[in-house]
């Protein structure tokens, strides 16, 4: 297994996973195309915010993804850099799951998000993966909340 940070040209291969994970179905040609000119664009004007890490077996196809968006946080006294992320979008394809990709992937954009300097790394989970988050060291906070639209 690969993991590296996914560049532009790896735009379509995204795209094509985004769609998986939303729509749970194989999109046509067309769609994906038009989705990944979508998401060319988003990204294009994101790069120095969000950052997107993939994995490739012994194949160049991709096999799973995982962003950070990486936020600036307001400057205090003494730390005027300061920096959070957030773990975003972490997808592998249902036939190679249970190999540690996903927490290769995860672990990758972690990484990347500390080496810049951000304080704190956080991740919205679906039930099933908080174990596989906590075995990464990530642990619920008290001090961290959430307010749900209405």
């Amino acid at each position: 297994m690969r993991i590296s940070q996914a560049h532009p040209d790896d735009v379509a291969a995204l795209a094509r996973l985004l769609w998986l994970d939303t729509r749970q179905e194989e999109p046509t040609a067309s769609a994906v195309e038009d989705f990944a000119a979508q998401l060319g664009q988003w990204w294009a004007t994101r790069g120095e915010s969000h950052a997107a890490f993939v994995a490739r077996l012994d194949r160049p196809e991709i096999v799973g993804m995982a962003w950070v968006a990486l936020v600036p946080r307001v400057p205090r006294p003494g730390a005027t850099g300061r920096l959070s992320a957030d773990i975003q979008t972490v997808f592998v394809l249902p036939a190679q799951r249970g190999r540690g990709i996903g927490s290769a992937l995860v672990e990758a954009a972690a990484d990347h998000a500390t080496a810049l300097g951000a304080v704190r790394v956080t991740v919205h989970s679906g039930r099933t993966a908080v174990p596989v988050y906590q075995r990464l060291g990530f642990a619920s906070s008290r001090q961290l909340l959430q307010r749900p639209p209405d």
